[in-house]
C-alpha cells in the first residue's frame, strides 16, 4: 500500500494548487481525480472554456458592429463558424489541462485516475474503470472536490434543451431563443456568448436585479448595458414550470404581481448556481461531518471535525471561485507543514466576464448602511478617459467607498473594460490599507483605464476628480 504525507481528493484549482504547495513544502503527495483529466470544473467545464468562447464570441460581435468604424473592411459575409469556435475552445482546455499534469510531474506528485472515497480517516479507497479499487494511506487528506450545477426540484434538465452551463459550452447550432433562468455571472457570462452570434436571450431572475450580490449600482448599470446589446429581461419572476415539447421549451413563471409570464424557446439554461460535490466520498467512513447544504464543515483552519482531514473551495462555506479555493489550498498545505498562513475573506475579489466586465472587492454600499457605517463614495465614468474613447470602450465606471473619518477604502467597484485585472490594484491598496488619497497621489499611466481608479479616488478624497 502507497503511504503519502498528504493525498488532495480533486484536481480544480483548489486542489492542484494545494498538492503543489504540499509537494514544494517537502511533502509526499498524492492526488486523486475521478475524471481522465486535470483541472476539475473551472479548467475543463467552467472558467477557461467559457472565456474562451466570451473572447471568441467578442471577436465576432467586433468585426460586425465596430470594425467599419475603425476603418477596416471585410469584403462578403462575415460568418459564425460554431464547430470552429468550439473546437478552438477545446483545445484551449486541452493545452491548459496537460499543463497541470506537468506541474504534477515536476512536483513529483502522484496522480490516481478514480473515485477517490474514504476508507477511514487514514484510508482512501480509489475505484477506478470496471470496478478496480486502490487503497493507499495518508496522514493528512485534503477534500477538493467542487461543486456541480444546481438546479430546481421541478426541473428536468435532458441536456438536450434543458441544459446546464456545461452543455452550453458545446452545442451543436446557435439558439434562436435561449431563456436564461438566473441573473447571475453564468448565466449572463453564457447569455451574452449566444446574443452576440444571433440568438434572442431572455433572462428570467427571481430577485429585483442582475448580479444581486454584487454592489446596486453595478447591477443597474450592467444590465443597462445589456439591455442596449439587446438582451431581455424578466426580474422578480418565479419560475415554476419547465417543460420541453418536441424541439420546444415552455418556461412558466409568476411576476411580482402574481399573473404567469409564459416564455417560449428552443434552448434553456438553467444557472441557478452551483451545489457543493461529495457523492462518493463516503465521507460519513472518517466520520467527516457535512451541515444541511451537503458542504463539509470546518473551522477557520478549513480542519474538519476529524483532525487530519481538511476540506477547501466550492466543498465549504463561503463564495464559490477558483482563486478563493487556490488561496485556501495554499493555506491548508502551509498549515499542514506548520506554518501560520492567513486570508482575508473580505479581499477575495469578485468578477463577471461580460463585456464590460465587472469586478468588486470589498464591501457594497448596501452591506456598508446595514452595518451603520458612515462613508463615502468616489465614482468616475469610464467614458472620460482618453484611452477608453480610443479603443470604444465607453460603458462603465469606477467606484470607491472609503470610511468618511480615517479615508481607508473600504470597498472598490467597476465595470468596464478590462476591470477584471484592473480590479487587482483595488485589491493591492485594500492590502495594506491604503486610503483613497494614497490611491489619488499614485502615478497612473496616461492614456490606461487604470486612470479611473486614479480618478475615482481623488472625488472620495474632497470631490476633487479632474476630468469631469
Amino acid at each position: 500500500m502507497n503511504q503519502y504525507d498528504v493525498a488532495v481528493i480533486g484536481s480544480g484549482p483548489g486542489g492542484y494548487v494545494a498538492a503543489i504547495r504540499c509537494a514544494q513544502l517537502g511533502m509526499k503527495t498524492a492526488i486523486i481525480e475521478k475524471y481522465s483529466t486535470l483541472g476539475g470544473t473551472c479548467l475543463n467545464v467552467g472558467c477557461i472554456p467559457s472565456k474562451a468562447l466570451l473572447d471568441s464570441s467578442h471577436h465576432y460581435e467586433d468585426a460586425i458592429t465596430h470594425f467599419e468604424e475603425h476603418g477596416i473592411e471585410i469584403p462578403g459575409e462575415v460568418k459564425v463558424n460554431l464547430k470552429q469556435m468550439i473546437a478552438r475552445k477545446q483545445s484551449v482546455v486541452d493545452q491548459t489541462t496537460k499543463g497541470i499534469q506537468f506541474l504534477m510531474d515536476k512536483n513529483k506528485i502522484d496522480v490516481y485516475e478514480g473515485l477517490g472515497s474514504f476508507k477511514d480517516a487514514t484510508h482512501i479507497n480509489i475505484t477506478k474503470g470496471k470496478g478496480k479499487t486502490e487503497t493507499i494511506e495518508a496522514k493528512n487528506t485534503i477534500i477538493a472536490t467542487g461543486s456541480k450545477p444546481s438546479t430546481l426540484p421541478f426541473i428536468k434538465l435532458d441536456k438536450e434543451r434543458i441544459i446546464t452551463s456545461t452543455e452550453a459550452l458545446k452545442l451543436g447550432e446557435v439558439p434562436k431563443h435561449m431563456i436564461v433562468i438566473g441573473g447571475g455571472v453564468i448565466g449572463l457570462e453564457l447569455g451574452q456568448v449566444y446574443k452576440r452570434l444571433g440568438s434572442e436571450v431572455t433572462v428570467v431572475e427571481f430577485m429585483d436585479r442582475i448580479i444581486p450580490g454584487m454592489d446596486g449600482a453595478l447591477s443597474k448599470e450592467l444590465m443597462r448595458v445589456l439591455k442596449k446589446q439587446r438582451m431581455k429581461f424578466n426580474l422578480s419572476h418565479k419560475v415554476k414550470s419547465v417543460e420541453r415539447k418536441g424541439n420546444q421549451v415552455v418556461v412558466k413563471a409568476d411576476d411580482k404581481k402574481g399573473e404567469e409570464v409564459t416564455l417560449t424557446g428552443d434552448y434553456c439554461l438553467v444557472s441557478v448556481g452551483r451545489r457543493p460535490y461529495t457523492e462518493g466520498l463516503n465521507a460519513e467512513a472518517a466520520g467527516v461531518k457535512l451541515d444541511d447544504k451537503g458542504r463539509v464543515v470546518v473551522n477557520d483552519h478549513l480542519q474538519t471535525n476529524v483532525s487530519n482531514i481538511y476540506a477547501i473551495g466550492d466543498v465549504v462555506r463561503g463564495a464559490m471561485l477558483a482563486h478563493k479555493a487556490e488561496e485556501e489550498g495554499t493555506m491548508v498545505a502551509e498549515l499542514i507543514a506548520g506554518q501560520k498562513p492567513h486570508i482575508n475573506y473580505n479581499l477575495i475579489p469578485g468578477v463577471v466576464y461580460t463585456w464590460p466586465e465587472v469586478a468588486a472587492v470589498g464591501k457594497t454600499e448596501e452591506e456598508l448602511k446595514e452595518a451603520g457605517v458612515d462613508y463615502k463614495v468616489g465614482q468616475f465614468p469610464m467614458r472620460a478617459l482618453g484611452r477608453a474613447r480610443a479603443s470604444m470602450d465607453i460603458d462603465g465606471f469606477v467606484k470607491i467607498i472609503a470610511d468618511k473619518a480615517t479615508d481607508e477604502v473600504l470597498g472598490v467597484h467597476m465595470i468596464g473594460a478590462r476591470c477584471a485585472d484592473l480590479i487587482t490594484e483595488g485589491v493591492t491598496a485594500m492590502e495594506f490599507r491604503a486610503s483613497a488619497e494614497d490611491i489619488a497621489r499614485m502615478s497612473h499611466a496616461h492614456p490606461t483605464y487604470a486612470e479611473a481608479l486614479k480618478e475615482a479616488a481623488l472625488a472620495a478624497t474632497e470631490d476633487r476628480a479632474l476630468h469631469i
